[in-house]
């Protein structure tokens, strides 16, 4: 927005950053009274009572009013959309509510308060809070002005008070509340008689293993009460006071596990029936004394997903640790297996490693995998797979686990390596076919045809694939007789039996074919589309662009399909279809260009506007219009942004292959360039390479000279991140050399940062300075303020690294104005951690403090935890230095936690040898 008006403070408006002259202090308090009242008309006579006192009331009041009016006009011109409107009773300020601090303070309040979860809460009402700037109306006086200040005040301090217990049902250890303790106790010591706020200071101080401290607050609480106001402390303090004194348990939160429990399984077969043997012989597996390994085998369709589901679902009191499922795919006919390394990385996220953490090489992950799952009592579901050796990696080698395999091929060398169990399913008996086609249909319905009952199953063939699709035929037409359901699958089967050569497809093509031709003709074409669509599901919005389909249309055929078992909703707005039918609809499809162009372009189109959601001041890409008929998605804010990205990720990697596969090459480097700083904050460095490899070589097939430069840039960049230097650096210094020969200015000043980086990496911070600063000054002359930001702050971190202490805080500084400026929350916190450190080492201890502290809240704000682990030592540094034991204490030992969560063991062993007192470890100078 380019217009933001302040009423929480000094009363003024800002354009582009700049700020506007209002004038005297009349005028500011008109513009006050009507920002108040921002969209609604206030009346001559209500300005006049809320402006001035009786005593001050100017000889012409409407006369002043309408001069007041011209002037204020005048001051605002520059602010666009903003105007003051004269009505029949009064005048209007018409303004978008955001652009006004007050009401987006109100806003953002009511939507903490209605937010799901505790995060998104405290989140919500930090920013409302972070908008204050001190007093409203800061040097106006008017009787209304002054009800209405302490109003909001009043107002303030209600907020404040809620975020506190959000934030003490949030934070779970003892660590994270002891940072809530200063800055309660100076608020408590503000407001000595607030009793609810004495309550979570006593609180926190109980949590954070002081409750000491905790009972003496509430004796100086209770004697301060009766002193001042004759009263005793209320029953819920009293309450409160009673609890700490007998170490109530209703005190704690409970600490997180340091492993999630992951939850995985698919939903339980609805009409589940007969297979009775089968499910006690899976029964039988169990209590042998090794790791449990049942591999159940048969035809597509015949049900192994189906009976494996019911079994898991029947005995979860058996893995009270948690239950993993992954489909691998084996038969996808639209791509290759999964491979087990992207298994893996699937798992690690369920069981609650933080992506900065994961190893890079896959060997290194499987054996994290196997660590994390070692000695707990777990279900591991392969579903699906191609092959033995596409399950041995997933393979734990723990005997409490039970893996769980399907396939349809005989899983030999599983038998052979790890002593697996085999059960091969057969068809359906005819008995428990026509049973579970009662559950369907009902038992009158069948023995009001018997002979066709009889034909039906007979085409089915056992397959419980196929029963439930005839099924769901006839169940969309529960008037018709069988008989005439029947014939018309008569007619499909005599077409369709010259095709029916591969074993899977044997009566299947007919029961698929069957109720094909039943569908409308658009739900036919959406059906055949969605068997062509690049990933293992779907969600709506990307079907509606395949389609080139509104989508109301779209949901309509995908019902339509639902209905007849040919895609299944396994979540809100995602489908998938089993392989078969995916098979089956994509012999159907047309081979339409434009589909393709289009369900890509969603992809790309909308990943760009999710990266910038996520980093709305990096410096974009042309990445043109979408094709015609797709229509890609936007964001209201960073939850969103991440989140769509986290689901949609598969997909995006699949689409990325597709347009490679295509020719379709700019939406290759899109892709990966619109995954970038969404794979950065999560620190899935090996990720990004693989996106980016893809990127230059599709931009090696184009002319493209530009997307050649940007995308070695970028490899370069993140083989810096993983520690190959030896990749990076010709990558790198090969688009610093095409981009000075083209006269690339801005290419030189990105070349240039991004090399400083990877020196950095590499601690050889004389060698980063030597790119950092051509960065800085290139970036000047092209005039990119937010990207000069960021490369002051880089070479702010150089030169305090090498000991240049004020020339690192005049760069820092110089980048925290900025920063603050275009709102730049990352940049921000990086000039405030150096500034932090810069601070330590000249001896201002206190003002270190203060730095770190903001670093640290922005830092989590974004999601940066990697950096956050750094910020925490050198906190605790500080407070060491300054004789605060406790608090240094509190920060080292969060620091651990994060560091042995990132899988940073030399990191976390240092520093538990300095909390132990054993030395004083030798840090790397860029963590420190």
């Amino acid at each position: 927005m380019t217009v933001r008006f302040r009423l929480l403070g000094d009363v003024g408006a800002q354009v582009r950053g700049e700020p506007i002259m209002i004038g005297y202090g009349q005028l500011r308090s008109m513009l006050a009274v009507l920002l108040v009242e921002a969209n609604q008309v206030v009346s001559v006579d209500q300005l006049v009572d809320r402006i001035w006192s009786e005593r001050r009331l100017p000889r012409k009041p409407r006369a002043a009013v309408q001069h007041s009016m011209t002037m204020l006009r005048n001051a605002l011109a520059p602010a666009e959309g903003v105007t003051i409107a004269r009505r029949s009773t009064g005048y209007q300020l018409t303004v978008e509510p955001e652009t006004v601090d007050l009401h987006r303070f109100r806003r953002l309040v009511d939507d903490g308060r209605a937010a799901a979860d505790d995060s998104r809460a405290a989140t919500l009402l930090e920013e409302a809070l972070r908008l204050w700037g001190g007093e409203p109306f800061a040097g106006l006086t008017t009787a209304w002005l002054d009800s209405l200040r302490a109003t909001l005040i009043q107002h303030r301090h209600a907020v404040r008070l809620e975020l506190v217990d959000v934030q003490l049902r949030h934070l779970a250890r003892p660590e994270h509340t002891a940072l809530l303790l200063p800055d309660l106790a100076e608020w408590a010591d503000q407001n000595p008689l607030d009793e609810r706020l004495a309550g979570q200071l006593m609180l926190a101080l109980y949590r954070s293993g002081r409750p000491a401290d905790a009972l003496d607050h509430y004796q100086q609480m209770r004697k301060r009460l009766a002193e001042e106001l004759g009263t005793d402390p209320s029953p819920p303090l009293q309450r409160l006071h009673e609890q700490i004194l007998v170490t109530d348990p209703a005190l704690t939160v409970p600490r997180r596990p340091r492993i999630a429990v992951p939850q995985q399984l698919p939903a339980r077969p609805r009409l589940f029936s007969g297979r009775a043997r089968e499910l006690a012989e899976l029964d039988a597996a169990l209590g042998q004394d090794t790791v449990v390994i049942t591999a159940v085998g048969g035809l597509g369709g015949m049900g192994k997903t189906w009976l494996a589901s019911q079994w898991a679902h029947r005995n979860l009191d058996r893995f009270p640790d948690g239950q993993l499922y992954v489909n691998l795919r084996g038969f996808d006919p639209t791509g290759q297996p999964m491979p087990a390394a992207t298994a893996v990385r699937g798992f690690l996220d369920a069981l609650g490693v933080a992506p900065s953490a994961v190893p890079t090489g896959v060997d290194a992950q499987a054996g994290l995998y196997r660590s994390l799952v070692a000695g707990r009592k777990m279900l591991i579901f392969l579903d699906n797979a191609a092959d033995s050796a596409q399950v041995a990696p997933l393979v734990p080698g723990s005997s409490t686990c039970v893996v769980l395999v399907t396939s349809r091929r005989h899983l030999s060398g599983l038998v052979a390596a790890h002593g697996a169990r085999v059960l091969n399913l057969d068809r359906l008996t005819d008995e428990e076919a026509r049973r579970l086609l009662a559950t369907h249909l009902g038992e009158d319905r069948l023995a009001a045809e018997p002979g066709v009952t009889a034909e039906l199953l007979t085409c089915c063939a056992g397959l419980p694939l196929a029963i439930s699709i005839v099924a769901a035929r006839a169940t969309a037409h529960p008037d018709f007789p069988l008989s005439a359901l029947a014939g018309e699958l008569r007619e499909q089967s005599e077409l369709l039996d010259a095709l029916d050569a591969g074993e899977d497809l044997v009566s299947l093509r007919a029961v698929f074919s069957w109720s094909y031709h039943a569908l409308s003709a658009e739900a036919a074409a959406v059906f055949g589309a969605v068997g062509i669509a690049p990933g293992a599901d779907i969600g709506l919005p990307a079907v509606a662009s395949l389609t080139a389909l509104p989508l109301a249309r779209a949901r309509a055929c995908l019902r339509e399909l639902e209905q007849a078992h040919l895609v299944g909703q396994h979540a809100p707005g995602r489908y998938r279809m089993h392989d078969l039918v995916k098979l089956y609809a994509a012999e159907r499809a047309h081979r339409d260009t434009a589909a393709f162009e289009r369900v890509v372009d969603f992809y790309a189109h909308t990943a760009y506007a999710a990266d910038r959601t996520l980093a709305p001041l990096r410096h974009p890409i042309a990445i043109g219009v979408p094709a015609e008929g797709a229509v890609p998605l936007e964001f209201e804010d960073d939850t969103a942004a991440a989140q769509w990205l986290t689901t949609e990720l598969p997909n995006l990697l699949a689409a990325q292959k597709l347009a490679a596969e295509q020719g379709l090459y700019a939406p290759v480097w899109y892709v990966a360039w619109s995954l970038d700083t969404f794979f950065r904050r999560r620190g899935t460095y090996h990720d990004g390479l693989t996106t980016w490899r893809a990127a230059v070589a599709a931009a090696d097939r184009t002319n493209d000279r530009d997307a050649q430069v940007m995308t070695r840039r970028h490899l370069g960049n993140e083989c810096g991140g993983l520690g190959l230097h030896s990749e990076g650096l010709p990558l790198l210094h090969g688009a610093l050399t095409i981009s000075e020969e083209t006269g690339d200015l801005p290419g030189q000043a990105h070349a240039h940062h991004m090399l400083a980086s990877l020196w950095q990496g590499r601690g050889d911070y004389g060698r980063a300075l030597q790119h950092s600063v051509p960065a800085l000054r290139l970036f000047q002359d092209v005039g990119l303020p937010v990207q000069e930001a960021r490369a002051h702050a880089q070479v702010g971190w150089d030169h305090a690294q090498l000991g240049m202490y004020e020339q690192a805080r005049t760069h820092c500084e110089a980048a925290l104005t900025s920063a603050r400026r275009h709102r730049d929350r990352e940049v921000e916190a990086d000039a405030l951690d150096t500034l932090g450190y810069v601070a330590h080492h000249t001896g201002d201890l206190s003002q270190a403090l203060d730095h770190y502290r903001r670093a640290l809240a922005l830092f989590r704000e974004i999601g940066h935890d990697y950096i956050e682990a750094n910020i925490l030592e050198r906190l605790g540094h500080t407070h060491h230095a300054l004789g605060h034991h406790d608090l240094a204490r509190t920060a080292w030992l969060q620091a651990i936690e994060l560091y042995r969560a990132q899988r940073r063991a030399k990191d976390a062993a240092d520093l538990r040898q300095l909390l132990d007192g054993q030395s004083t470890p030798s840090r790397r100078r860029d963590e420190c």
